[in-house]
């Protein structure tokens, strides 16, 4: 699917929200004829650029013939592969993209492509502050900020750093980074992948599939499943694994509490103690970073700086405020159990921890060593906590079952104590009682503030 070749074609978009408007905007700037399908509603803000642009667009429908009658389709990432219009397509011979396959055909641009069950967007926006402070050209894109799309159609970046989530992997044919990053892989939206863990790790690795020997692919090299895969597949691009536990000629590791990151005989070195984010899990995203940074040759003492300045992302570990000396945590963007796992592992303090939420397949008992050791009370958010309440009852002599952040919040502030902890870390999607996480991150904090 060549450049020239899809010149003056038909495409038809399917989704309304950040990932198809941006798409319609590259679109329409390079002469295709559109046709945008919502099956839900389409939010105003999207009607209005699809309006100014005088693109064709239809929402709580789709007009199959219409559809059937493009070159290829773009379908955004949260329609799944096997709903019965793209089965159709796929039958049809008709090409179903990602948007970051069709925006990659439209830039020159060099990219680095950050994937994995947790941190991605943490080392997204890590290496993207690295590079603006090393006075790179880089735009910032996938899962976080503006669509890749519209930013190709409206900006001119040397390079891009794009957050992947494995949905948007799964569209990919031609897209190739010259970076790619995974920084770890724990089981997570599996009722997309038949519930097997193997088609998940299967989809991650997309993002290494069209590399050549020319590119570099960073990894965690403690994570087995990443290790597990790389030992029965062959991998084109250059590995430059990251390790808490082993040392590498070429790659990042600890020593002395030191980040040491070798690259073809040049060094660079940080303590841990420097990072402006602290957590094992922080210092594996810093790790991953660090590498990206050293592969463009910015200056070692920017990186440094780099990272002692960040400032971390919103609804991660993020202290919201200290009332009678109990520190709020909104952890809100820890959507499955290994998230959690690293927050609750990072807790200094007896926690008063809120969970809950859709569960997606959720084992539990991976934490039950860290609420035994660090959790004092559990307060339950969710439309159904049974198995919240099945898997820690033992565990912790207060369990709450509320149905509001506010009641959450309000029942936290009674049970906590001087020199406690507050966490809200569902291990858990939000869209049972929440638009999605972020809008649960923020009821979170305006209820905090309204203690």
């Amino acid at each position: 699917m060549q450049e020239k070749a899809l010149k003056q074609k038909k495409i038809a978009i399917l989704g309304g929200g950040e990932s198809g408007v941006g798409t319609a905007i590259l679109a329409e700037k390079e002469g295709f004829k559109i046709f945008l399908s919502d099956k839900g509603k389409i939010k105003d803000k999207y009607k209005e650029v699809l309006e100014n642009l005088e693109i064709e667009w239809e929402e709580l429908q789709h007009s199959e013939e219409k559809i059937f009658d493009a070159d290829v389709v773009m379908k955004s990432p949260g329609i799944p592969e096997n709903v019965p219009l793209v089965l159709k397509l796929k039958e049809k011979n008709i090409p179903v993209i990602s948007e970051i396959e069709f925006a990659s055909e439209f830039t020159s641009a060099e990219i680095i492509g950050i994937t994995g069950s947790n941190g991605k967007t943490t080392t997204t926006k890590f290496a993207h502050h690295i590079l603006k402070s090393g006075n790179i050209s880089a735009g910032m894109a996938g899962n976080v900020g503006d669509s890749f799309a519209k930013q190709v159609a409206e900006n001119d970046y040397d390079w891009y750093v794009l957050e992947l989530s494995s949905f948007q992997l799964d569209g990919i044919v031609n897209f190739r980074p010259e970076i790619a990053v995974l920084t770890n892989i724990t089981p997570d939206h599996l009722d997309r992948y038949d519930n097997k863990l193997e088609n998940y790790i299967a989809a991650k690795f997309r993002i290494t599939m069209n590399q050549t020997e020319d590119d570099y692919f960073i990894y965690d090299a403690d994570d087995e499943n990443i290790r597990t895969w790389l030992k029965k597949n062959p991998v084109k691009a250059q590995k430059l694994p990251f390790s808490l536990e082993r040392k590498f000629d070429n790659g990042a590791y600890l020593e002395n509490n030191q980040i040491i990151i070798k690259i073809n005989n040049t060094e660079f070195n940080m303590p841990t103690t420097d990072l402006s984010l602290q957590g094992k899990h922080n210092t594996k995203n810093a790790m991953a970073a660090a590498t990206v940074a050293q592969l463009l040759r910015i200056r070692k003492q920017t990186i440094r700086e780099s990272m002692e300045n960040f400032q971390g992302v919103e609804h991660r570990l993020e202290k919201v405020l200290k009332i009678n000396n109990v520190l709020y945590i909104n952890d809100s963007k820890a959507t499955n159990i290994n998230a959690t796992f690293y927050a609750l592992e990072s807790m200094e303090s007896a926690t008063v921890w809120i969970v809950g939420g859709v569960d997606k397949g959720n084992v539990y008992s991976d934490l039950l060593p860290l609420v035994n050791e660090k959790v004092k009370a559990i307060i339950c958010l969710g439309v159904d906590n049974a198995k919240i309440i099945d898997a820690f009852g033992n565990c912790v002599d207060v369990m709450v079952e509320t149905q509001s952040m506010d009641e959450a919040v309000k029942i936290a502030y009674k049970i906590a104590e001087k020199n406690e902890t507050v966490l809200l870390s569902p291990a858990c999607a939000s869209f049972d009682l929440f638009e999605n996480y972020e809008d649960r991150g923020r009821q979170f904090k305006e209820a905090v503030r309204n203690l």
